[in-house]
Parts: structure tokens; C-alpha cells; sequence
């Protein structure tokens, strides 16, 4: 099974961007071919293959962040094209700079506009045979869940809202629950009649999804261990399939028991030192930035520029957070309140600043006071925090790492204002803590480039 980041990706999804990613790279070289001749093009075969490999990395680039590469739900056919086309738009831009800065790389115009075109009707088909596969979930992993309730319910409806997941749900093994079970489905009353749909691999996989496991018939579900199909747990599974924990479903054993939730010295030096860098040399490009976002705040409304506050970080140590004020000074005069989307108390110039993720700019002085680190959970005020901790499980565990600028939880999720969206985003939070690595961190700021384009959760 193919996994990335520690989080699990059909064959399918992965052979779609590597098969959209040959297909361009493919036309250009054709392309090459029949404008220059095999002769020339033998010749300087190297020069040809990298110009169309950076051509063909440049638009796929640009696609994903036109969030072209995100199928959990199937696009109208007619809109995702046109935004195919504004993103080769703006990777024809991004090619003008390039070939401007390293002119070697340069093709010529009509073999780049030919193959612009080609290219463009060649994408097309591919999506419109991909969208095809999606619909009729076909190539996907045939499951079968034990279990007919609550959590059955809710690992079903994170399947079947990701067209992309790469599984169906062949049978079920419980109470016929019409609430829960799709019509068509078939439920099996014992576990035991799963034996012939295992046996003809209608189904290739066992997901425990019990409401509760005592009196689970565990022993008749070591046979099909036998066979070579795969028995989970739902915690494992959802955990693998969505990228974050179910909170309400784990237990302090669980806990106890799984991988990860511990990061060595090594990656812990090795993230601090990217820490560092990384603020060092944002605040030394940013500083335009906050000359002039210090005058338009001044300039709109009185009050201080900077705006602090009390949150807490590692260890429930409160420290003070640095942000631009994006709000009128009396903000708070009836007391502290959750942040809500068109909140009026924010500026003009505030709504731009949370739009764009300005106002965040100054907690890089916290992440180079070792408070706050570029990647983490986000920080809550104490209050919030006194509230949380006693209503949502494990909150606690978020101050286990320090907190950060942008987060797991902050790249999918939209921004939340309420105790169930704390609880959304904790399961997100515990996800990042237990699988915390270099490379996950360093595909968050990859992702929040990609957020901060789109605009999503600004509030």
C-alpha cells in the first residue's frame, strides 16, 4: 500500500498525476521530434529531455497549486477545464521567467505553442477519462465493514465523501441499520458469512467498526488473516484514510500503545535550526512589508501597531503572541469572544492582512524567541484553553510540541470559532504530534503557500 507522510494513497490517485505528468512531458518531446528532426533531435537529446521534464514539472506545479490535484469531490467538467487553462496560463508565465533567467532552456515558439496545444487537448482527455473512472469507482479497494452503527456510520460517510479515497464498501456485518447501510449493500448477520466474498476477493480488506468491541468474535476473524486480507481497526484505518485521529474513538490505551507521539533529539535540533533560518530570513524580506502594513494600520485607526496577547504554548507555558492589530481597539471592551468569519470588529486593512495571512508575519519574532515554532498546533488563549480541556478528550496533548505559525489542522481545516470546531481541528493536531517528522513539516509550508494563494480559512 502507498503511503506518503505516513497517510495512505491509492495506486490510482498516484498513477493519474505520474500519467498527466508523462503525457506532457511525452508531447513536447514529439513534438521536438517533429519540428527538428530525429537527427538534431538525437544529437542534443539531453538539452530536449530536460527542457521538457522542467516544461512538464512547471504546469503539473501549477496545477497543484489550482488545487487541480485535489478529486475528493468530482468538478463540473466545464469549470475544472477552465481553470486547467488558467493554470497553464500562469505556468506559461512562470516558463517566461525562467527561460529570462536561464536562456538555454528556451524553446522555440512554435514548438512550445504547438505543444501548448497539444498538450492542453492531451490533459483534457486524461481528466475527462479520470473523472469517468472517479464516478463509477472503478480500480478501488473492496471493503467490508463490521459493524452497523455510529462509528460505521461516520467511517462510511468519510469514505463516500472522498471520491478519491480509493475504496467501496462491499458488504456489512451487523444489524441491518437502513440509516447507516446504503441501499444495495448487502448485510451479513455473522462474521463467518464473509468467507466466500473474501474467497473470490470481493473483499480485500476487514475494517473493525464496532460501536463496542466487547463480545467482538475475534478468533473468526483470525481466518481471514489467513487468506491474506487485511483486518483494521477503525481508529487505524480513518487515521490512514483522512489524515487525522478519531478523538471521540480512542482511549488512553490506544495511546499508550501506538506509534509515534515522540520526537528525537536529532529532529528536534534539526527543526529548531529550520526555525531559525527560515524566520531569519522571512523577517529580513518581510520587512517592506511591515513598513508599510504599520503605516496603513496607523493610518485607519488609532492604537498601537502590534497587537499582543496571551497564549498558551509548550508545556502550557502562557507566553505573549505577536500579531499586527487588525481590529479596532476596543475589540474586546465586553471581554474575550471566539474570532468569527466577517468578524465587524476587524479593519479595512485587517480583513486584507487576514486574507493574505500579513497579520501572522510578526510571530516570527515568537518563533526566533523559541516560543512558537514554524509548524505546530495552533495556540489558543488560556481561557479558551480552561474551557476546552474540560469538554474535548486529550486536548492537553496539543502542548506537548510548541505551537505554530501554520499547522496541519490550519491547511485542512477552515478556521474554527467553536468548541466542535476545536475538536475537528485536535483531530487534525494529534495526527501532526504523532507522526511530527521533517518532511511533514516541510509539505505543511508547502501546502500553506498553496492556502495562502487560494485564500481559504482567512476569516
Amino acid at each position: 500500500m502507498p503511503y506518503i507522510l505516513k497517510k495512505y494513497h491509492p495506486w490510482r490517485n498516484i498513477l493519474f498525476i505520474i500519467g498527466e505528468g508523462l503525457l506532457i512531458f511525452l508531447v513536447i518531446n514529439a513534438l521536438f521530434l517533429l519540428w527538428i528532426g530525429y537527427g538534431t533531435y538525437r544529437e542534443m537529446f539531453s538539452l530536449f529531455v530536460f527542457r521538457a521534464l522542467v516544461v512538464a514539472l512547471v504546469f503539473q506545479l501549477c496545477f497543484y497549486y489550482f488545487d487541480l490535484y485535489d478529486q475528493s469531490v468530482i468538478p463540473g467538467f466545464s469549470d475544472h477545464m477552465l481553470e486547467v487553462l488558467q493554470a497553464f496560463g500562469f505556468g506559461c508565465i512562470a516558463l517566461a521567467l525562467i527561460y529570462y533567467i536561464f536562456p538555454f532552456l528556451t524553446i522555440s515558439t512554435r514548438v512550445f505553442w504547438s505543444a501548448m496545444v497539444a498538450a492542453g487537448m492531451g490533459v483534457f482527455a486524461w481528466r475527462f477519462f479520470y473523472f469517468r473512472v472517479l464516478e463509477r469507482k472503478m480500480f478501488t479497494t473492496p471493503i467490508a465493514l463490521i459493524g452497523t452503527g455510529k462509528v460505521a456510520g461516520e467511517l462510511l460517510a468519510s469514505i463516500e465523501s472522498k471520491k478519491d479515497s480509493g475504496f467501496k464498501v462491499a458488504a456489512f456485518v451487523g444489524e441491518d441499520n437502513p440509516d447507516v447501510v446504503p441501499r444495495g449493500v448487502p448485510v451479513y448477520r455473522d462474521v463467518n458469512d464473509l468467507r466466500p466474498l473474501c474467497a473470490a476477493r470481493g473483499v480485500e480488506r476487514i475494517i473493525l467498526a464496532v460501536d463496542d468491541k466487547r463480545g467482538m468474535p475475534m478468533h473468526d476473524l483470525i481466518q481471514y488473516k489467513f487468506m491474506g486480507i487485511d483486518v483494521h481497526d477503525v481508529v487505524r484505518f480513518y487515521e490512514d484514510l483522512t489524515g487525522k485521529v478519531m478523538v471521540e474513538r480512542v482511549n488512553p490505551s490506544w495511546l499508550l500503545f501506538s506509534d509515534g507521539f515522540y520526537v528525537g533529539i536529532t529532529r528536534r535540533i534539526v527543526k529548531r535550526l529550520m526555525d531559525v533560518s527560515a524566520a531569519s530570513v522571512m523577517l529580513l524580506f518581510s520587512l517592506p512589508v511591515f513598513l508599510v502594513s504599520a503605516i496603513m494600520i496607523k493610518l485607519e485607526s488609532p492604537g498601537e501597531v502590534f497587537y499582543r496577547q496571551e497564549r498558551v504554548g509548550k508545556k502550557g507555558r502562557v507566553f505573549s503572541v505577536i500579531k499586527f492589530r487588525s481590529m479596532r481597539p476596543d475589540a474586546e471592551k465586553d471581554g474575550p469572544v471566539w474570532a468569527k468569519t466577517d468578524d465587524d470588529r476587524v479593519t479595512r486593512y485587517g480583513h486584507f492582512m487576514r486574507r493574505t495571512r500579513i497579520d501572522e508575519l510578526p510571530q516570527l519574532i515568537n518563533v526566533l524567541k523559541g516560543e512558537m515554532s514554524f509548524v505546530g498546533p495552533r495556540p489558543e488563549r488560556p481561557m479558551f484553553v480552561a474551557e476546552l480541556e474540560k469538554c474535548i478528550p486529550f486536548y492537553t496533548i496539543r502542548h506537548v510540541v510548541k505551537p505554530g505559525i501554520t499547522g496541519w489542522a490550519q491547511i485542512y481545516y477552515p478556521y474554527g470559532a467553536s468548541e466542535e470546531d476545536a475538536l475537528r481541528k485536535l483531530e487534525y493536531d494529534l495526527y501532526y504530534i504523532k507522526n511530527l517528522s521533517i518532511t511533514i513539516d516541510l509539505a505543511t509550508i508547502f501546502q500553506t503557500v498553496k492556502v495562502v494563494l487560494l485564500q481559504r480559512g482567512s476569516r
